[in-house]
């Protein structure tokens, strides 16, 4: 009982987190169209299509982890986007946030997968609908195909498109 609320609390700061952060993208004040001035400027290519892709990714994911659904794969959304913000927007500030770091992004990932070890608890979609999706294995699971999905789009997003100028 203690930790299906610990589970809960965990999830209700981390979901709905990442969904802001979708939502921002989308319907900030520069739209998706400052998201993708600001994804080309970090060097994403093509930065239209990543600008979407994070979003919904955000939006998918933050979604997944606030009903507790999918517990685990979600977890592996949380750590690719991480992974990509780590080695993009924080690269080479070291680790402080408050200087650029990476800390947030690390920390989020981290709980991420902590969720994927303990499970989204009995106050959760998971539970209710019998699917069990958690553990050590899909705590590894999150945490190896997280940083290779977001290893996998950097390698393929830094080459030009060719529509887009040198």
């Amino acid at each position: 009982m203690d930790q299906d609320l610990g589970a809960l609390i965990v999830r209700l700061a981390l979901g709905p987190m990442l969904m802001a952060h979708g939502w921002n993208k989308v319907f900030g004040p520069g739209g998706l169209a400052g998201t993708t001035g600001w994804f080309a400027g970090l060097g994403l290519r093509p930065a239209w299509l990543h600008a979407r892709l994070a979003a919904g990714t955000e939006l998918g994911a933050g979604l997944l982890m606030t009903l507790g659904f999918l517990a685990g794969p979600a977890a592996a959304a949380f750590v690719g986007l991480m992974t990509v913000a780590a080695l993009t927007d924080h690269r080479g500030k070291g680790y402080f946030v408050f200087k650029g770091g990476c800390e947030y992004t690390v920390l989020v990932a981290m709980v991420a997968v902590g969720l994927a070890v303990l499970g989204p608890g009995g106050y959760s979609a998971d539970a209710l609908l019998n699917v069990d999706l958690s553990g050590p294995l899909w705590g590894s699971l999150a945490l190896v195909a997280g940083l290779a999905a977001g290893a996998a789009l950097l390698v393929l997003s830094r080459r030009r498109d060719a529509s887009e100028p040198g």
